[in-house]
């Protein structure tokens, strides 16, 4: 097993992986920074939070999408924001599979408000846990990534 995690190219596989992941929280994160209030509502929409901490999660969420993902385009403590996408996707996750089997007719609020058309359904959830299963590659594997934890010498 220790081959499989030691070998060299996980590196050179993980840095498109690495970009990829980054730069859609990056892209999903913006229209929530840009309307916090539509988020709002998009957050309020999935019945799982009291009203007192909707306005909170969509001040707060989209800036740590924002710093997770700019964290792991540079490689800069890689293996924290490979953890918190990872944790990131679980909450989606879960928030999805409540609404579904809510039955609510909704937006996802990944990358569009609820203006937008953005439907939840299981095509979703399999792109959530598309980009669930890259971002644990990165955690487990990404141990000496290409970027700014390499320049600095830090090893995972």
């Amino acid at each position: 097993m220790s081959r499989v995690l030691d070998w060299s190219g996980h590196r050179w596989l993980a840095l498109p992986v690495r970009l990829y992941l980054g730069f859609v929280f990056i892209y999903a994160c913006l229209h929530k920074i840009a309307d916090p209030g539509a988020f709002a509502l998009d957050v309020a929409t999935y019945q799982m939070l009291p009203l007192s901490l909707v306005n909170l999660t969509a001040l707060v969420l989209p800036w740590v999408e924002l710093l997770a993902g700019v964290m792991i385009v540079l490689a800069f403590r890689t293996r924290t924001a490979a953890l918190l996408l990872a944790g990131m996707m679980v909450m989606f996750m879960v928030a999805l599979g409540w609404a579904l089997h809510q039955g609510l007719d909704m937006s996802c609020g990944c990358f569009a408000s609820s203006g937008k058309h953005d439907p939840i359904s299981g095509l979703t959830m399999l792109r959530d846990s598309g980009w669930l299963v890259l971002s644990l590659y990165v955690l487990v594997f990404d141990r000496t990534p290409l970027g700014v934890d390499a320049l600095l010498g830090r090893r995972r």
